[in-house]
C-alpha cells in the first residue's frame, strides 16, 4: 500500500468512526425519541398514580407523557411544542411529565431532584417551567448547580429548608429512579421520548405528536 493510499484510508475510518458517534450520542442526550420502543413485561408502567400531571382531563382517556431531562437541549426546544400541545388540547388530553435524566448530564439528576422537591410543596410546574427557561444559565457545565436551584426555590416563595431537605432526601431520588426504571423498561432510550395513550411515538417533527393525539382522540369518539 502506497503512503498515499494509506493517508486515505486511515482519514475515511476517522471520518466514519466520527458519524458512528455522533448519530450514537444524538440518539442518546440529542432529543430524538427512541423508534418503536417496547412493552416491557411485569411491573413497569407509562404512567403511575403519583406520576406528575402537568393537566389533567377527567372526561378523556387519552394520555400524553414525555419522559425528560431538564438538561436535554433537545428536551428544551420541545418544551414550547408541548405547552403549545397543552394550551391547544389541555381540556381533552392528560399531560404527563416523567423523569428521566441521562448519565451524561451533570446536572441533569440535580435538575430532577430540585424539581421533584418542589413537587412536595405543591409546585412541580412552576419549577419544571423554571428549568426549562433557564437551562442555558446551568445547562452543560461541569460544576454543580446547587446553589442555582436553590436560588429558583427561593424565587419561587418556596419553604427554602424544607425544600433543601428534600432536595438532599434519598427519597427524593428513589422517586426519580422510579420513573427511569419504568422508562427504560419501556424501551426509553434518549430523551425526549413521548407515548400517548402506552404507544411510544417516533417523531420527525413536532407536528407528529398533534397528529398522534388527533387520532387518540379521534379513536375514543
Amino acid at each position: 500500500m502506497n503512503p498515499l493510499t494509506r493517508i486515505l484510508l486511515t482519514f475515511f475510518i476517522v471520518i466514519t468512526v466520527a458519524i458512528g458517534a455522533g448519530v450514537y450520542f444524538s440518539t442518546r442526550d440529542g432529543g430524538t425519541a427512541g423508534s418503536g420502543g417496547t412493552q416491557a413485561d411485569g411491573e413497569a408502567q407509562v404512567v403511575r398514580e403519583n406520576s406528575h400531571r402537568l393537566s389533567s382531563a377527567p372526561d378523556s382517556d387519552v394520555t400524553f407523557v414525555e419522559f425528560l431531562d431538564f438538561e436535554c437541549e433537545g428536551c428544551r426546544a420541545a418544551f414550547p411544542a408541548v405547552e403549545q400541545l397543552r394550551a391547544q388540547y389541555g381540556q381533552q388530553v392528560t399531560f404527563v411529565a416523567r423523569y428521566f435524566p441521562m448519565p451524561g448530564h451533570f446536572n441533569g439528576e440535580r435538575a430532577a431532584r430540585a424539581v421533584e422537591a418542589a413537587a412536595q410543596q405543591g409546585q412541580f410546574e412552576p419549577m419544571y417551567k423554571k428549568m426549562f427557561e433557564t437551562q442555558s444559565q446551568w445547562g452543560e457545565k461541569q460544576v454543580p448547580a446547587d446553589e442555582v436551584f436553590r436560588g429558583f426555590a427561593t424565587e419561587l416563595g418556596l419553604d427554602v429548608a424544607a425544600w433543601e431537605e428534600a432536595y438532599n432526601a434519598p427519597a427524593t431520588l428513589d422517586r426519580i429512579e422510579e420513573d427511569v426504571a419504568d422508562g427504560t423498561a419501556l424501551g426509553v432510550q434518549g430523551t425526549p421520548t413521548f407515548f400517548v395513550n402506552g404507544k411510544q411515538i417516533e417523531i420527525k417533527t413536532y407536528a407528529d405528536l398533534g397528529a398522534a393525539i388527533k387520532n387518540a382522540l379521534g379513536e375514543q369518539q
